[in-house]
């Protein structure tokens, strides 16, 4: 089972107008975290907030639950 990320995060607040550029000068998300976005990496739940708030969506517009089980 995991958890992955259903559209290109930072594309998505690139095209709301929150380059990677903006996210660090404003030190809304550090480098570090858009690294592990850009590599398609888990992230915090306060990060996901984040996101939410800047794309004004809901989570499961961003994050899908693939399983593994072929039940």
């Amino acid at each position: 089972m995991s958890i992955e990320y259903k559209i290109d995060i930072l594309k998505a607040l690139k095209e709301a107008g929150y380059s990677s550029t903006r996210l660090r000068k404003e030190k809304i998300i550090g480098e570090a975290t858009i690294q592990r976005l850009r590599h398609k990496q888990s992230v915090s739940f306060d990060v996901l907030s984040k996101i939410c708030d800047l794309l004004k969506c809901q989570i499961e517009d961003i994050l899908v639950y693939k399983s593994n089980n072929t039940l």
